[in-house]
């Protein structure tokens, strides 16, 4: 059996699968971000990474014989960075992806240093808080000590994967979002851009994700129960092995991903570049994605029933249900967290427009799905615009067992969606990329199968038609108001004298 590890922005979870692609056990263990201040977004990848690696595995072989295991595989959110000295010990939390907005500044002076159509042009996309560059550079300019100690660097599943096996690696996926370091059209390192950012500290070996590129060693085995000398493969990031898990292996396949975030892969058959999108190495050799995230999806929503106080998803979801498309003028703009694709604004914020006394929480639930899915068509439009024709949408992640989410998104986006029998998500693509990587199961091995396909509502497309020009519109004309209340928010805040 193989054991495949997702380490995801609200919880863990690793699975247990045969060669057939049949599930014999998993396990699950949720956390939280840590959010320490405006615009950061960080995990302790010692303490909550390594750690739930160890108990979600620890708890599986209670179970089930770790004998039987062939070899184990590992997803993580990303692009991250997580710093560590010589023995992989984190010498800071670890700052995630495009949730993470600090870097503006980093941003802003790499562009000018380097220039835009150059970093373009080599990277195929431009800089965002997506970046990991602009994120090294930030601990050399705000944490000097701790860049001078550094002496490794790793996303999150190849943080995992050398605490396993000891091997300092990282994905070509992952390599391909940690601009400006990495050429892709080279498939390599970018040596002068490594030498302007990280300095001293010595690049990862590249490999693809199936590839075996280590083995447990004899304190990983004591920690986790994996039987020493079991096969560690490279891994990736976690969207791209829930892609794999769905399937999205054909040019003009298309993966929407509804978790805490969302987020697209679109296979290419070519190279394409969009300044809106991501141009991304795929996780099989020499293939090649284009990409997009949205910053809120369901953060949003569970923000929105902790808001309400708790209340049961079921009751929010019956409530939702009854009020009609459109939420009768309601109108949100999903950016409570800033925006990645395709405005890529970290001082962007949310907008609830339209809203009087006679709505309800039904109705601002329902206009919450309906904002994320004006934002999901939005990216679907520039997607296709970048110029690959989208043949096939799978829908996969947590947010699909809410069937009126995924309907809503149909009926706005006007495309049909496909749920796959198995959503058990990237940890599944892990356990399949193990397989694949110890010669177990021939490399075109697909254990996706189709299960729900939701089609488009007719009835809706006016409304959503209507409501998706106000929703164009929006951001345009409130980004000036949006900026100015977030340089607010961004102050230190006044404390009030004991005298008051």
């Amino acid at each position: 059996m193989f054991l495949g590890i997702d380490i995801g922005t609200g919880s863990s979870k690793a699975v247990l699968v045969d060669r057939d692609g049949e599930i014999i056990d998993s396990a699950v263990v949720a956390h939280a971000v840590s959010l320490p201040k405006p615009g950061w977004a960080e995990f302790d990848a010692e303490e909550v990474w390594w750690a739930e690696v160890g108990l979600l595995s620890r708890e599986l072989f209670s179970r089930n014989d770790a004998v039987d295991v062939a070899g184990v595989c590992v997803s993580g959110v990303g692009p991250a960075l997580v710093v560590t000295d010589e023995n992989h010990t984190p010498l800071r939390p670890a700052i995630l992806y495009g949730i993470d907005t600090r870097a503006g500044a980093e941003i802003d002076e790499l562009n000018h240093e380097i220039g835009e159509e150059v970093i373009f042009a080599e990277c195929g996309k431009a800089l965002s808080s997506q970046a990991v560059g602009p994120k090294l550079r930030w601990i050399s300019n705000h944490e000097p000590e701790v860049f001078e100690k550094t002496a490794r660097w790793f996303g999150c599943s190849s943080f995992i994967v050398a605490k396993l096996s000891g091997a300092y690696v990282q994905d070509h996926h992952t390599a391909s979002q940690c601009d400006p370091l990495y050429d892709i059209r080279a498939g390599e390192w970018n040596e002068p851009r490594v030498k302007e950012i990280a300095g001293h500290i010595p690049m990862p070996r590249l490999a693809w994700s199936s590839d075996v590129v280590g083995e447990v060693t004899a304190q990983a085995a004591e920690f986790t129960g994996i039987p020493q000398g079991t096969p560690v493969c490279a891994g990736t990031v976690d969207a791209w092995a829930e892609s794999f898990s769905a399937g999205i292996r054909k040019p003009g396949d298309l993966m929407l991903m509804y978790g805490s975030t969302l987020f697209f892969v679109l296979m290419l058959s070519e190279f394409r570049a969009s300044d809106k999108l991501w141009t991304t190495a795929g996780i099989e050799k020499d293939s090649l994605t284009l990409a997009a995230g949205m910053s809120t999806s369901g953060s949003l929503t569970t923000w929105m029933q902790q808001l309400f106080g708790g209340v049961e998803f079921a009751e929010l979801l019956a409530e939702a249900g009854e009020v009609p498309a459109g939420s009768e003028g309601l109108l949100v703009l999903p950016y409570f967290a800033g925006e990645r694709s395709p405005i890529f604004d970290p001082d962007a914020r949310g907008v609830i427009a339209g809203l009087t006394l006679r709505h309800s929480r039904g109705h601002l639930f329902r206009a919450t799905y309906e904002g994320i899915a004006f934002g999901i068509r939005q990216i679907i439009d520039f997607l296709e615009a970048g110029g690959e024709p989208i043949e096939r949408l799978v829908a996969v992640g947590g947010g699909t067992q809410a069937r009126l989410w995924t309907q809503i998104v149909s009926d706005v986006t006007g495309r049909p969606q496909m749920v796959p029998t198995q959503t058990i998500g990237a940890s599944y693509g892990d356990a399949l990329l193990a397989a694949i990587g110890t010669g177990a199961v021939p490399p075109d091995t697909n254990w996706a199968t189709d299960g729900t396909l939701i089609e488009p509502d007719q009835r809706n497309k006016e409304i959503y038609a209507e409501l998706y020009g106000h929703y164009e519109s929006l951001y345009p004309s409130t980004r000036e108001h949006m900026h100015a209340l977030a340089r607010v928010q961004g102050r230190p805040k006044i404390q009030d004298s004991p005298e008051a």
